[in-house]
């Protein structure tokens, strides 16, 4: 690609971006939502529905439990090697007790821990964001990934957490915004469902009262 050519490509780049883009729909916001919350309670919900798509769920009633709950599973299956870049959630966790030497590695860690910004009980799904301390990659390169959330971070649909981060962060909207929803799965051979391909084999989520 010539100079020229090149100059050309970043003046127009530059130009789009000093004019904003208006909002494609903008009355689909103010829409009535397609689904109604049950009466049942969220927590309920998305421990339901998260269970169901083989994610591992637990409820805690305060921090501490949540730490005893922690430690007793990274006992039991005897992992050395917890990766978590968080630092808010680290002190938490230390605050209340919890004792491991983390790693740096992600790629060789047995599990890694991080919050979310939300879980949405329709579909039992985590919310994260690359707007989050841990990144966009914890969550997938990990074989094990084990959520910390508590019961203020529950929403009913996907679009109250769409809602939720835009509030949070206004124009500094994160670059990525993912849903994981239980252990990654495809079915792309042969029709035979495989977990763990794309992602963990097994994904945890610790619920705090809160």
């Amino acid at each position: 690609m010539s100079s020229t050519a090149r100059e050309n490509i970043l003046k127009k780049i530059k130009q789009a971006l000093e004019k904003p883009v208006p909002v494609p729909f903008p009355s689909s916001e103010k829409l009535q939502p397609l689904f109604t919350a049950p009466e049942q309670d969220n927590e309920l919900l998305f421990a339901e529905n998260f269970s169901k798509l083989q994610g591992r769920f637990s409820f805690c009633a305060n921090e501490k439990e949540l730490v005893q709950q922690l430690q007793s599973l990274i006992s039991a299956r005897e992992w050395t090697k917890i990766y978590c870049r968080e630092t808010e959630l680290k002190s938490r966790l230390s605050a209340n007790g919890f004792s491991t030497v983390y790693t740096d590695d992600v790629a060789g860690c047995d599990a890694s821990v991080t919050g979310c910004e939300s879980l949405v009980a329709r579909t039992g799904s985590m919310v994260l964001s690359s707007a989050q301390q841990s990144g966009r990659t914890v969550s997938v390169y990990a074989p094990v990934h084990i959520c910390i959330a508590y019961t203020s971070q529950l929403v009913y649909d996907i679009s109250d957490s769409l809602m939720q981060v835009r509030e949070n962060y206004g124009q500094q909207f994160p670059s990525v915004v993912t849903l994981a929803t239980g252990p990654s799965r495809t079915a792309d051979i042969e029709k035979t469902l495989v977990v763990g391909v794309h992602g963990p084999k097994e994904v945890f989520c610790f619920l705090v009262d809160s």
